[in-house]
């Protein structure tokens, strides 16, 4: 497994840092995790939310690349029809570049009504601009001359410099949530960010249906979680920004219902009362002990090759972020990497 941080730069409702401190803070704690041993850095986007919530991801997969030496960095996900195609190739064949090529593409066509009406850009064409971007960007990565004729963006001759320094190009994800956002992923022969067992299956199966092989293919998996020493001690530190996070998720996801059920999501528990329905299951969250996080994460291990761990929540001081990133790195990702040697050493023999 591909042991991944999620990070999206945000304060809580009481503001903790200042956007200086706060972004410059959350940067260091990207370049501590290379050294911790974490695989990759995501990064998220979403716009107009006074906590800092991370409008512009580019700048910072580009800071982030200029302090590190081996870490992936990668975006989950870059909401396409909130940009046009060429910006988004030049920015990520120049990132690829600075980090020598250690960036992953990360897109989704973004759910949050009041984004799309900010912008201008009706939503019920999200769906066709995301198709017809990432289309966009592949062809920009690969060839040269490029022209597309679409019903949302025209190019004409467009040859992308740099180019990409992997080849052909940059790991390329899909962010989806319904089955058909997910097999039209695997059709087109994309990487899959998702958030359950059931969407990888139908992935894997798109896949085969498609005549790809999905061993060639990975699946993110976003998990929102916190580690400490003992159980209690964890929700003690987190419960605040992580209710604040999950209600915050919930309006969004409940505004939008995309998808059959989602107008529950507005339904999030108190404090207190969200700690015991977290206990029992109801949130799909990963807080306690290293014990508890190994145990999580071997439940999905099956069908999960990179994890996005949103670790960094909102309002946590960075000192107490920083210590459980480091309990996460000591105790949790060695255990996989034991498994992962052993297996490797039983499949050689």
């Amino acid at each position: 497994m591909n042991f991944g941080l999620l990070m999206s730069f945000r304060n809580s409702s009481r503001d903790e840092l200042s956007y200086s401190e706060l972004y410059r803070k959350h940067v260091d704690l990207a370049v501590e995790a290379e050294d911790l041993g974490f695989d990759t850095i995501w990064l998220t986007e979403h716009h107009f939310v006074k906590d800092g919530y991370s409008p512009a991801m580019m700048p910072l997969a580009a800071a982030i690349a200029a302090r590190t030496k081996r870490i992936r960095i990668g975006t989950f996900v870059l909401l396409m029809p909130l940009h046009h195609p060429i910006h988004v190739a030049e920015q990520a064949a120049t990132i690829d570049a600075l980090s020598n090529g250690r960036f992953d593409l990360g897109v989704g066509q973004g759910y949050v009504p009041s984004e799309f009406a900010a912008f201008n850009i009706p939503r019920a064409e999200r769906s066709l601009r995301l198709r017809e971007g990432v289309e966009i960007v592949r062809r920009l990565f690969t060839e040269d001359n490029v022209t597309y004729e679409g019903q949302h963006y025209t190019v004409r001759n467009a040859t992308l410099y740099p180019k990409p320094t992997q080849q052909p190009h940059p790991p390329i994800w899909i962010g989806a949530r319904t089955r058909p956002a997910t097999e039209r992923a695997a059709r087109n022969g994309y990487h899959l960010a998702g958030t359950g067992s059931r969407q990888a299956e139908l992935y894997r199966a798109a896949l085969k249906a498609a005549g790809r092989n999905p061993d060639d293919f990975n699946i993110a998996q976003l998990r929102f979680g916190y580690v400490a020493v003992k159980r209690e001690k964890a929700w003690d530190e987190c419960e605040f920004g992580l209710h604040y996070l999950m209600t915050r998720y919930g309006q969004w996801i409940a505004e939008a219902n995309d998808v059959k059920g989602d107008e529950n999501y507005r339904a999030i528990p108190p404090l207190g009362e969200f700690r015991r329905r977290a206990a029992l299951g109801d949130f799909d969250l990963m807080v306690g002990t290293p014990d508890d996080a190994i145990a999580h994460l071997e439940s999905i291990q099956s069908f999960t090759t990179h994890l996005a761990l949103g670790l960094a929540l909102p309002g946590i001081e960075p000192k107490k972020l920083r210590a459980s990133m480091k309990l996460f790195a000591d105790k949790v990702i060695p255990h996989f990497r034991k498994k992962s040697r052993a297996a490797r050493g039983k499949s050689a023999a």
